[in-house]
């Protein structure tokens, strides 16, 4: 169960065997970044984190669709190992993650149907707290794994590396934290994860992993981060690297007021490797100007308001 006020989300991102193509998927319960949730939550704390659960799936490299639709409690199924949102569902087999996605592309029109499957080969059971209360919590569940992806709408199909974890906590993000930034690297027997946060009043923390394909965790220290590019919304970047190396921004997949999403080329524990890189500005997003923006990317559907499976 999600608590009232709280959120809890399921990340899986993949990156095709040779770098062309990539895919971002994010199941929420309690959506983080929804204007209408922060909005719910400064009127009651207690808001039902159900009534305001989405869906976030987008696809780059061509050809490149987005969809970010919010869903209300009479359209959310959540159980032990499947979430229901809408058309589209998140389900657990044993053995990895299937994604049946249908779903409608916003700001531009269009559809995106298709199915996404992760293998698992290993999973870690680590949960790490990001914050000193244990009040927002990270699992890396799955950071070396397969991913195979096949759309109809559109048409793409390919395979790929893949990442699996989840995120929960018992109010917003922007009240705990001011930024973070979060890279996963694949490596040739391994995947490094760096997880950078700022909390509000404290410390900045680093939580730096390397998983193996069996699941087994090492905590590492982590090499200082290298300032990259500012993003075109002038979000501060900045990747970690090994001594002597500068990473370098190879491709730009998201650009918003608040976030970036990037791949990055970069040496991390002696190897060359792409990673998956995220800058967050939770003080942009608390900024009125940007939640005003948010709806233009973010649909808030009325097409399942009287489905009547609401088992949570």
């Amino acid at each position: 169960m999600v608590a009232p006020g709280g959120y809890a989300w399921w990340y899986l991102d993949a990156l095709s065997d040779d770098g062309r193509q990539a895919l971002v998927l994010i199941g929420f319960v309690g959506s983080v970044f929804s204007p209408f949730y922060y909005r719910a939550r400064r009127r009651n704390p207690g808001t039902d984190a159900y009534a305001h659960s989405a869906l976030n799936v987008a696809l780059y490299g061509g050809p490149a669709r987005w969809a970010f639709t919010e869903y209300g409690r009479g359209a959310v199924s959540c159980r032990a190992n499947q979430l229901t949102l809408g058309g589209s569902q998140l389900r657990w087999n044993g053995q990895g993650l299937e994604c049946l996605v249908n779903e409608r592309c916003a700001p531009l029109p269009g559809g995106l149907r298709g199915l996404v499957r992760l293998e698992a080969p290993a999973l870690t059971g680590l949960c790490v707290p990001l914050a000193r209360d244990g009040s927002h919590l990270w699992r890396p569940l799955a950071p070396h794994a397969r991913v195979s992806v096949e759309f109809e709408q559109p048409r793409v199909r390919w395979q790929g590396s893949g990442y699996l974890d989840s995120n929960e906590g018992t109010g917003p993000l922007e009240s705990a934290f001011s930024r973070w930034s979060w890279l996963r690297a694949r490596g040739a027997d391994s995947t490094t994860i760096i997880y950078d946060v700022q909390p509000c009043g404290a410390p900045r923390e680093r939580h730096a992993l390397r998983v193996s394909a069996r699941g087994a965790v090492e905590p590492f220290s982590a090499p200082p981060p290298v300032p990259l590019p500012r993003s075109r919304w002038g979000i501060a970047q900045e990747a970690p690297a090994d001594p002597g190396c500068a990473p370098r921004l190879q491709m730009r997949l998201e650009d918003a007021p608040f976030y970036s999403r990037s791949l990055v080329a970069t040496r991390l524990c002696g190897e060359a490797v792409t990673a998956v890189h995220e800058s967050l500005s939770l003080t942009r997003f608390h900024s009125p100007w940007v939640r005003c923006l948010l709806p233009f990317r973010m649909r808030r559907s009325s097409r399942w308001a009287r489905t009547t499976d609401t088992n949570s």
